[in-house]
């Protein structure tokens, strides 16, 4: 029999544990299921998502009657007809909710993350912090995925490696010399898509000029009194696909290294349609979701449509959107699961591609890109469940020097396909759990304090409702329940330049800022710069000291990849123990010797599908960090 002093046992710390579960989607199902039946009898569950039909493939614990319910109550009440004698408590909410604070979290042994996006994450991560509960974080992409264990003052945080954004791309390449899908595809979302349906009063780069100079038309996406639909969406299918190319070609300079493109004009694609002044071909649609393939009988989402086809679906598209769809345009936004915008976008970006020597792609290849979709594999799914759990009863018993960062990879390396890894120690510069200043620099002269919340406080920095102090001055506060002259007061102080807030801030200044909510505060220490380089510093103000994102790169077959990022802060070992001879280690670029297996772990990967997101933050074989002791 163990002793008194002697850890409780897998079974006893398991009854005992109230467990806080962030997802119920993808891994979030999986997650559930292997928790009830692995004796876990205290669980919450929070999600803020409805149920779709497009969950069904993985989600197992749904069925087509639920879908539009919460994932949250079906999947509590999906486990208790199996386990009806576990107490499971079901929340459909938003984890960034005002009642889920540091005080919720601190009622629980251990949290465990199946999240989809990373504001969550790091929202998560910040509450667990303050409320000094482990965190055990996880991804899944595809065949890849991860499990970290995060714990305060022994492992590195959630927020101690550089996380992904999406990958942008210069306007020009954009809209003057594509040489991938992504870009066409780009160009459909972001441009003509945006134009056509979106926000009239947003900005837009595409060319809105008209052949005709003496047109008194400034904008040739204006649709004319007398102009029926046929001639409309014919019209602006000549002036982007044709006459806008004319006018690149104008510029020599540009094509004498590169594949000239060639314009597309409907009566080359379609001229039975120009004869007879409107589509040729009988197009009914009775379908309750409006479908361009449905009305032109193309049922096949993974054939590659020809140049005709491409046209026919997008002249199509364009015209259901007007019929069908009226009152929605102007405030439409590009959705992966509006059918009729992923059909007008894959027809559009393949027009493109034509154009520019692009290979075609299909409608499922196309929304892959559009969405940044890397196709959710169940097994990957149950597979990352079940590591959770280990993990977590691990952390239960406090066994923290058998803590692994688990790594699922797509290819057998030195024939494993689970890759444990010693967790990280926490990084003494991260600005989340270490609390080292940050350094801004900014022109104090220009900037305006809401350019500074906005772009570094807010989407830099993740805080949520923020509270800025410059020295005992606070100048600004976000949030409910304040009086109508502070609110009136910081709205001033938001347009203000930093030169000339209450409390000027100038090189040299600290400002503090915090996020009650979180729980989290951080000091920004000023440094006044003039000059900054538009293309590579586009915010006018950089932020240093802290784990910027790694941009993801997206090639063009929508794969989506990212160079591993690496820290000098931590750079001693780069070991793991051999799962097959316990006690042994060797080094890890063994383990990795191939760059196909590389690849496939690749780090700092996020691909979301509905659910499930990649976050690899820390591919061992390239980042070189100090283990866990």
């Amino acid at each position: 029999m163990a002793s008194a002093a002697a850890p409780a046992s897998s079974e006893e710390a398991v009854k005992a544990a109230k467990v806080l579960m962030v997802g119920a989607g993808g891994i979030g199902c999986e997650l559930l299921k292997t928790l009830a039946l692995s004796g876990f009898s205290d669980i919450h569950v929070i999600d803020l998502d409805t149920i779709e039909v497009s969950n069904l493939n993985r989600q197992f614990l749904f069925r087509k009657s639920h879908v539009g319910q919460s994932k949250a109550h079906v999947a509590r009440d999906a486990i208790l007809k199996f386990r009806p004698n576990i107490n499971i408590e079901s929340h459909h909410a938003n984890v960034k909710d005002a009642q889920f604070n540091v005080d919720f979290f601190k009622q629980f042994n251990v949290v465990l993350n199946g999240l989809d996006n990373l504001d969550a994450r790091r929202h998560v991560n910040r509450l667990c912090l303050a409320a000094e509960v482990p965190l055990v974080e996880s991804g899944t992409t595809g065949f890849l995925g991860q499990v970290t264990v995060h714990v305060k003052g022994k492992t590195e945080c959630y927020e101690c490696q550089p996380k992904p954004i999406p990958k942008s791309y210069p306007v020009c390449t954009i809209t003057s010399t594509p040489s991938k899908f992504v870009h066409c595809i780009v160009w459909a979302k972001e441009l003509l898509f945006a134009k056509l349906f979106g926000d009239k009063n947003q900005d837009n780069d595409l060319n809105v000029h008209s052949k005709d100079g003496s047109s008194s038309k400034l904008d040739v996406f204006e649709r004319d009194v007398d102009e029926d639909l046929d001639q409309y969406a014919q019209r602006i299918y000549d002036h982007v696909f044709g006459y806008n190319i004319e006018v690149a070609l104008e510029n020599e300079e540009t094509w004498k290294n590169r594949r000239r493109p060639n314009p597309v004009y409907i009566r080359d694609t379609l001229p039975e349609a120009v004869k007879q002044n409107g589509s040729s071909w009988d197009c009914s649609n009775d379908h309750e979701e409006p479908s361009a393939m449905a009305s032109l009988g193309l049922t096949n989402p993974q054939e590659i449509w020809t140049l005709a086809e491409n046209s026919r679906v997008l002249l199509e598209a364009f015209k259901l959107f007007f019929e069908k769809r009226e009152k929605e345009i102007g405030n439409l936004v590009f959705d992966k699961d509006d059918q009729l915008a992923v059909e007008f976008v894959t027809a559009a970006a393949n027009i493109r591609a034509h154009s520019f020597g692009i290979p075609l792609h299909s409608l499922f290849e196309a929304k892959g890109v559009a969405g940044n979709i890397v196709h959710a594999v169940a097994t990957t799914n149950a597979i990352i469940a079940g590591l959770i759990v280990i993990e977590a009863i691990k952390v239960l018993q406090d066994d923290y020097k058998n803590y692994r960062m688990t790594y699922c990879l797509e290819h057998p390396t030195k024939k494993l396909l689970l890759m444990p890894v010693e967790p990280f120690e926490p990084n003494p510069s991260c600005y989340v759990c270490s609390e080292t200043p940050l350094l801004l620099d900014v022109n104090t002269k220009v900037t305006k304090l809401k350019e500074v919340i906005d772009k570094i406080i807010k989407s830099k920095l993740g805080m949520n409702l923020p509270l800025v102090m410059i020295g005992s001055t606070l100048v600004f506060e976000d949030g409910d329940g304040l009086e109508e002259d502070e609110a009136a007061n910081y709205a001033l102080n938001l347009e203000k330049v930093l030169a000339e807030l209450p409390a000027p801030v100038i090189n040299g200044t600290k400002l503090t800022v915090e996020d009650f909510q979180q729980e989290l505060s951080c000091s920004i220490n000023i440094k006044h710069r003039e000059e900054f380089d538009e293309e590579k510093e586009p915010d006018g103000m950089v932020l240093s000291g802290w784990s910027a994102p790694v941009e993801k790169q997206i090639n063009s077959n929508g794969e989506n990849k990212s160079a591993a990022s690496s820290s000098s802060a931590r750079a001693t070992d780069d070991t793991v123990e051999d799962p097959s001879k316990p006690g042994m280690k060797r080094k890890l670029d063994e383990l990795l010797e191939t760059k196909e297996n590389c690849d496939a772990s690749s780090s700092a990967q996020v691909v979301e599908d509905d659910d499930d997101c990649t976050m690899l933050d820390g591919n061992p074989a390239l980042i070189k960090k100090k283990r866990l002791q």
